[in-house]
């Protein structure tokens, strides 16, 4: 039987689909190079089938070349994805074969049986067509589902690129939140000393001032008490005289100008003790505990206090001093320490201002500074006692009036305030004391502080 295109086509087809079968599945890829050049084996056989008519030595080249590459693929375990299509050859190879072994050894029987052998060739024809079809289906999926796997290993490629990709830059913003976040508790600790320092100078200079008050207050009383002490030495003297001259009415008479004077020793004596205890009240520690105090008898001590402070920095300075205290209000339960630091604070800043008004308009201003106290009712029978402290100096400018409370915030030039006098004044009533403390003014005309205390 000479070798015809069907076969020819046949074995180019198997080559091709075994090459194409080992490119979707991966397997053996050193075998695609040998059935590449089968399929050029093939060409050429055909061609030699053609020109030289050497129907014989073709065919059984053929025979041996589809037997060598069936028992290739069947044998080997790396070419397991090429087997249903050599399995679709399969039966069309051993009818082949057997017709033309028949043919040549045995001619008598394959004429009697040549009609059958072409039947059987023909249906191997028709199996190896339905397989192939079936193998191109599958093969087919099996190329959709290469594609697919190598698009999923792309993506996976790609995701684990952007994952290491922002692994790298979580690690880097982690980092630089860290440092960010040390930074700032670092810079929040350093803030709290800084606010804890200055915090410490405000009191430090309101006790700086109350202490120049002091220094100026507490010499009246001891003025008086060294001169009515020097007095009473000198009338006991005469009183020693007297008795000896025995005059005794004019001895009582004398006595009783030193019981007098002893009367008034006494008194600006505890005038200077009561001054005293209020500086180490104000210098103590501060407990935060409420007591029972007289608010009359502290604001008028810490006015005392405050207009003497300044009068120790300008020994020109003078100011009228008024002072309308309700004597119904009694003693009402405070932090004593903390009231005489607002009242100090306050009555310092009104000081102040009409100490720069008369600095500017010269001696037709007349400063003035008052306090009041004043006892609250409400209809609901709840008590409050409220303390005014006027002054009629350079008033607070609109623009600022809703900053005066925050801390460091200060009208004052540089190095004359810390800005945290009025935020701690606030604090103190509003916090300490659940209670009020508001302001009413009018540029270069007045300011007027309200604080409110629930009794």
């Amino acid at each position: 039987m000479a070798l015809s295109v069907l076969p020819f086509a046949i074995t180019v087809v198997l080559l091709r689909r075994l090459v194409k079968s080992l490119e979707l599945s991966g397997e053996a890829p050193e075998w695609k190079s040998l059935f590449k050049k089968g399929m050029i084996a093939a060409g050429v056989l055909f061609a030699l089938e053609i020109v030289l008519k050497a129907g014989n030595f073709t065919m059984w080249l053929w025979h041996i070349g589809i037997l060598l590459i069936m028992w290739l693929v069947l044998t080997k375990p790396e070419m397991k994805s090429g087997k249903m299509i050599v399995t679709a050859v399969l039966p069309y190879e051993a009818v082949t074969l057997f017709s033309d072994l028949a043919e040549h050894i045995l001619p008598g029987v394959y004429k009697s049986v040549s009609a059958v052998l072409e039947i059987a060739q023909l249906f191997a024809v028709v199996w190896a067509i339905a397989m192939w079809i079936n193998a191109n289906k599958q093969q087919k999926k099996a190329e959709l589902e290469r594609q697919e796997r190598l698009r999923e290993e792309q993506l996976y490629r790609i995701t684990e690129a952007q994952k290491a990709e922002l692994e790298i830059i979580v690690a880097e913003r982690t980092a630089e939140l860290t440092q960010q976040k040390e930074a700032l508790e670092k810079s929040l600790e350093e803030l709290k000393a800084a606010q804890a320092q200055l915090i410490h100078s405000e009191k430090m200079a309101s006790l700086g001032e109350l202490t120049a008050g002091i220094a100026h207050e507490i010499q009246n009383p001891l003025n008086f008490v060294n001169n009515f002490s020097q007095v009473s030495v000198e009338l006991m003297d005469e009183m020693q005289m007297e008795l000896d001259n025995g005059n005794k009415e004019e001895a009582f008479a004398i006595a009783e100008d030193i019981k007098q004077n002893l009367s008034k020793i006494s008194h600006h004596g505890n005038r200077a003790d009561a001054i005293v205890k209020g500086m180490l009240m104000h210098s103590r520690k501060n407990t935060g505990q409420k007591e029972p105090t007289d608010i009359n008898a502290l604001a008028d001590e810490y006015l005392r206090l405050s207009y003497q402070g300044l009068r120790a920095k300008d020994k020109s300075f003078n100011a009228s001093l008024s002072m309308d205290f309700d004597k119904t209000i009694g003693k009402i339960s405070v932090v004593p320490q903390d009231i005489g630091r607002v009242l100090l604070n306050l009555f310092n800043n009104a000081f102040y201002a009409v100490n720069e008004k008369k600095k500017l308009m010269g001696d037709d201003y007349k400063p003035t500074v008052s306090v009041t106290t004043k006892r609250l009712s409400s209809p609901l029978g709840e008590v409050d006692t409220q303390i005014v402290i006027y002054d009629n100096g350079t008033g607070i400018p609109q623009k600022v009036m809703d900053k005066i409370f925050q801390p460091f915030f200060t009208t004052k030039p540089s190095g004359q305030g810390t800005g945290l006098g009025l935020s701690l004044s606030y604090d103190i009533i509003s916090k300490g004391h659940n209670g009020k403390l508001s302001v009413n003014t009018k540029e270069n005309e007045f300011t007027e502080f309200t604080i409110e205390l629930p009794s």
